[in-house]
């Protein structure tokens, strides 16, 4: 089986693809397109955004994304292939505080508990600022869509891989923070040692009014005191999120580029899903230049008008110099002079390209390694997605990528 249709079988089979990679290797354009594969092999799709950026929501056309899924206009690009079923494709954009008051509003005891924390202005600063929220919130809204039976797809478009790293790692850490034990004694005061506890709390915290204001501190120890036997929830949900991260059912697809820094980055982050017991599903390499092969092997240029190549002294087997103008012979082959030194260059990028991917391809195996060319246009909208999409799985490619 060939390793665009490896990647196919995954479009095919998996639950979850999480995109990963550095910034600028076109990891948002991969995304969409694997999306846009899924919907029309007859999979019920949605692609998320955890990524700022609005690159996502210009690739499909679409004015707006919010954190709700919605529906993709697939006009002509819809086209169920194999006999699936009509296309359907959803995405949505990442939002963290609407995420996190959803979350809160799920795991309150009543709704006046919901309300207490919802209006706490330190819980307001912390659910639209705090550094890891967003990582976090990104595995629940994840799991909320797994759970909700709406999908069978979804794939995540996360942000540049060492801050990818921390939307795998934040479920882990939100269970961490649960257990610590100041947290368990600011959010039970009323049991056993938490009393003792509670009572050193308040006195560092008249300390910390003194330097922050009393209403800062007032808001925190609110906070904490709403909180109160909401953990148990959060817990559950974030084990969740870290199984369904470490199931058979999630698959990490890794995009790179050539360039020898995202290839050292790619390198770098599958050693690190390796550490946590988790695999590159595949590998997607964009813009790589085509092989030419050596500029030995290319056939002498004929000018127009003459009989032969070009030799040392002019055309070959007579008819002179195009233009019939004196020179016109020697700038003909300076000119060629400068295409084979063109040929030469574009010659050693794509063999310094094939070092460097076949290192990184045997750091990422067995995954297949899919090889996206350099095309001759952007992708930046529903028809490019399209025509990538091709590269990506397979199937019928259209025009030739750089010569038309």
């Amino acid at each position: 089986m060939s390793d665009t249709a490896r990647l196919g079988a995954l479009v095919d089979q998996a639950q979850v693809l999480v995109c990963v990679g550095t910034g600028g290797v076109g990891k948002t354009t991969t995304a969409a397109a694997l999306a846009l594969e899924g919907a029309r092999r007859g999979r019920r799709t949605v692609v998320v955004t955890i990524d700022p950026a609005r690159r996502l929501a210009d690739a499909l056309d679409l004015g707006s994304l919010s954190n709700e899924p919605a529906p993709v206009d697939l006009g002509p690009f819809g086209g169920a292939t194999g006999g699936a079923t009509p296309a359907t494709l959803h995405a949505l954009m990442l939002d963290t505080a609407t995420t996190f008051d959803d979350l809160v509003i799920r795991h309150a005891g009543h709704p006046e508990q919901a309300q207490r924390i919802l209006a706490n202005r330190f819980y307001r600063n912390i659910s639209r600022s705090l550094s890891g929220t967003r990582e976090y919130m990104a595995g629940e809204k994840l799991h909320e869509l797994h759970e909700s039976g709406r999908f069978d797809l979804i794939v995540v478009d996360t942000p540049p891989s060492r801050n990818a790293l921390d939307f795998l790692d934040a479920p882990h850490q939100l269970v961490r923070l649960l257990d610590h034990r100041v947290f368990r004694a600011l959010t039970t005061p009323a049991r056993g040692m938490g009393r003792v506890v509670n009572r050193a709390a308040h006195t560092v915290a008249r300390t910390g009014a003194r330097a922050v204001g009393g209403e800062v501190v007032d808001d925190v120890v609110a906070f904490f005191a709403a909180f109160e036997g909401m953990e148990a929830g959060f817990r559950d949900r974030s084990e969740r999120v870290g199984a369904l991260l470490a199931s058979p059912a999630t698959s990490f697809v890794l995009v790179a580029s050539p360039r020898p820094d995202t290839v050292v980055e790619a390198a770098y982050f599958s050693r690190r899903l390796a550490e946590r017991a988790l695999g590159v599903g595949a590998l997607v390499v964009n813009r790589v230049h085509p092989d030419f092969g050596s500029p030995a092997d290319t056939p002498a240029y004929a000018p127009a008008g003459g009989r032969g190549p070009v030799g040392e002294r002019g055309p070959v087997g007579g008819g002179g110099p195009v233009g019939g103008g004196p020179g016109a012979g020697e700038g003909q082959r300076a000119a060629l002079a400068a295409l084979r030194r063109n040929l030469a260059d574009f010659v050693a990028v794509a063999a310094c390209e094939r070092e460097a991917l076949a290192a990184l391809g045997d750091e990422v195996a067995p995954a297949p390694v899919v090889q996206v060319p350099l095309l001759d246009e952007d992708v930046h909208d529903l028809a490019g997605l399209s025509r990538l999409g091709p590269y990506l799985v397979g199937g019928d490619r259209g025009r030739s990528p750089l010569l038309g």
